[in-house]
């Protein structure tokens, strides 16, 4: 038996491993899609400075990908818990008191995101027909980023209520 504890325990470990290694890719990402938003805009500025035409549609590559930078990374910033939190009151609870609070807010951050997944059933099929005026990209690609985003936040959401129930009810010794 202990021996089998011992295998679940390292499973779990990988698991977690695999998770943060998985959500620091979405991380840099983030990262890419920052660079080529900052070099559509430059290249935009440079182009206009220089008195020569703009290329069409490149003035839409940033505020699409803008979309697409916030969700993933809000998803890598709530797996590493570096979200905005104030966390001044929650700090003077108890630790049973500090995972009930975890577990309220992330329980109502997932209702929040499950609902924006919901909504967005409707929103990116009914987007899929449009096409931006620049680029004659199809405006679901941009909307889809809701979706995905809210399920790359819900996760570690789940894993950290996951830890906080685990930390008020610990396995008997």
């Amino acid at each position: 038996m202990a021996g089998e504890q011992g295998v679940d325990g390292a499973g779990a470990g990988a698991a977690r491993a695999s998770f943060a290694r998985a959500y620091d890719a979405l991380g840099y990402l983030g990262g890419a899609i920052l660079a080529v938003m900052t070099a559509a805009v430059f290249l935009q500025v440079v182009l206009r400075f220089l008195g020569w035409a703009s290329i069409d549609g490149i003035e839409e590559v940033p505020r699409f990908l803008f979309v697409w930078l916030v969700m993933i990374g809000s998803a890598a910033a709530m797996q590493r818990g570096q979200h905005t939190m104030l966390d001044y009151f929650v700090n003077r609870l108890t630790p049973r008191g500090r995972a009930l609070m975890l577990i309220l807010s992330n329980g109502a951050g997932i209702v929040l995101f499950l609902t924006l997944i919901k909504l967005s059933l409707v929103l990116v099929p009914n987007a899929q027909l449009q096409t931006s005026a620049g680029l004659g990209l199809s405006l679901g690609w941009v909307y889809a980023a809701v979706p995905v985003g809210s399920a790359l936040i819900i996760l570690p959401m789940l894993g950290q209520i996951l830890g906080a129930l685990r930390s008020l009810w610990p396995k008997p010794s």
